[in-house]
């Protein structure tokens, strides 16, 4: 078939169409550069022209979310130690009644929206799709609570909600201001989903509500909508309900596995790479067998290869192109293994 372009190519991947080849998506933390919005566009930008990526997932420092209420953030702004929290923003129960909703550019939640509209600028017009990072409230929450947070919503869930109810409406004045900024979409994160934190009847009424409340905002305003799953012992199923249109979650060291997934949904997979193993640490060959595995287990329609999670940021140069090349000729790949 032709040569598409890189959004045609996400698009028919979203959609289970044909592509020429199957697409596929790097990312990164820079904490030398997430603290400058225009540093880290041009250093996204640059990235993925590096590697000939077909889609950019915005990565903002992990606690943007948090910091405008309190948290005290340890910023380290070398190449490989990401921003830490020092002392937590909800300290007493409280402290859930007395946050306060914030406009979308509002902080640091703005500078996340700048780096929006500076990787619009620097692309020119050119056709690579970006999404932004999004944080689930109940994620939001633990960051800004730590643990409390899971004894705050069962002993005070009434305060617990109404600090949710105050950062989902941020988020959705955020999810807002980037829609305008030009985004292609939005990588939801979910990092309480999970039964090692939470029971299915937990996360329903304390993460589903509010997350379902995001999506409703952008679902049918942009075209390339990932729903993240972090952590081991999922709640996939549930998930998989979510109305995005792409699903990722650390396949290769939880289930299920990309294989699985596929009588679990028909929405499209990004994944694939083990990025702290394989992709970190192994050879440019075991890089390339671990990627035609991934397209044999997920096929060539309706995946779009991926990380479970970030990349470590000490990952070799030569394993990122491997990963890329492999995908050159991905029917004869799945037909020679």
């Amino acid at each position: 078939m032709a040569i598409l372009t890189k959004r045609e190519r996400i698009e028919n991947a979203l959609n289970g169409r044909e592509v020429d080849r199957v697409p596929i998506g790097l990312w990164l933390h820079h904490p030398d550069r997430d603290q400058d919005p225009r540093a880290l566009a041009e250093t996204q930008v640059a990235f993925a022209k590096k590697y000939d990526i077909d889609f950019i997932k915005l990565t903002p420092f992990g606690l943007y979310s948090v910091q405008d209420w309190g948290c005290k953030v340890k910023f380290l702004c070398t190449k490989n130690d990401v921003a830490e929290i020092e002392d937590h923003g909800i300290k007493d129960v409280d402290d859930w009644n007395r946050l306060g909703v914030f406009p979308g550019y509002y902080g640091t939640w703005g500078k996340q929206v700048q780096l929006a509209e500076q990787v619009k600028k620097l692309l020119k017009g050119e056709d690579i799709p970006f999404i932004q990072t999004i944080f689930s409230p109940l994620t939001t929450a633990w960051k800004l609570a730590g643990n409390r947070l899971f004894s705050d919503l069962k002993e005070n869930p009434a305060a617990v909600h109404n600090g949710l109810k105050v950062i989902t409406e941020t988020t959705v004045n955020f999810i807002r201001a980037n829609i305008d900024a030009g985004v292609s979409g939005f990588f939801f994160a979910t990092q309480c989903a999970t039964t090692n934190l939470l029971t299915e009847e937990e996360y329903e009424e304390f993460g589903a509500r509010y997350d379902l409340q995001l999506f409703s905002e952008y679902k049918d305003e942009t075209f390339f909508n990932v729903i993240h799953i972090h952590g081991e012992n999922i709640m996939f199923e549930r998930l998989a309900k979510y109305p995005g249109n792409c699903i990722n979650w650390h396949d290769r060291t939880t289930g299920p596995s990309l294989w699985e997934a596929r009588k679990i949904t028909d929405k499209c997979l990004l994944g694939g790479i083990s990025e702290n193993t394989v992709l970190l640490k192994g050879s440019h060959d075991d890089v390339q067998k671990h990627i035609r595995e991934a397209v044999e287990l997920g096929g060539t329609s309706g995946l779009i290869i991926g990380p479970g999670c970030v990349a470590d940021p000490r990952t070799p140069a030569e394993n990122y192109f491997a990963a890329r090349l492999a995908l050159e000729n991905n029917v004869a790949l799945v037909s020679g293994l």
